[in-house]
């Protein structure tokens, strides 16, 4: 998939064009109004938390799984919460973007996509742990994707 995992970033990019092509679904009035509702509170988060993620990140930032060389492991700020926060907060976008837009397409794609940013930040811990020694302590003490979670 690459030396700096371009393959991974080609496939995020489909998952997400296919969520924002995916034709629109419909919902009873009720589940509308929550659906919208959810919709709005976790793509809001979602975007903080991306932001967050980014400036936390500085210049250590790359679209690529494999960290920059001469970079520095980031485990303060956000990074202190989750080891991955900005696939976190893409799936919170992703999930927002579902729900507002009342798409159980999209809700599929987003359940995907979390799969996938699992399985491309398993490839990314590997090159993680071969770049920082301490990663590994790190790993033992933050949860991986979601907060206190998983």
């Amino acid at each position: 998939m690459g030396q700096r995992g371009e393959g991974w970033v080609i496939i995020q990019v489909i998952l997400f064009a296919l969520i924002a092509l995916a034709p629109q679904g419909s919902f009873p009035w009720i589940a509308t109004w929550i659906s919208v509702s959810f919709g709005l509170l976790s793509l809001g988060f979602g975007l903080v938390l991306l932001f967050a993620s980014v400036l936390n990140l500085g210049k250590n930032l790359t679209p690529f799984p494999r960290p920059i060389p001469n970079g520095q492991l980031v485990t303060t700020g956000i990074y202190s919460l989750v080891r991955h926060p900005m696939y976190f907060s893409v799936i919170l976008v992703c999930l927002g973007f579902s729900l507002l837009t009342i798409n159980p397409i999209r809700l599929g794609l987003t359940g995907l996509i979390f799969v996938f940013l699992d399985a491309k930040s398993r490839q990314e811990e590997t090159w993680l742990k071969q770049q920082y020694p301490n990663y590994i302590d790190y790993q033992r003490r933050t949860k991986k994707l979601i907060p206190w979670i998983y």
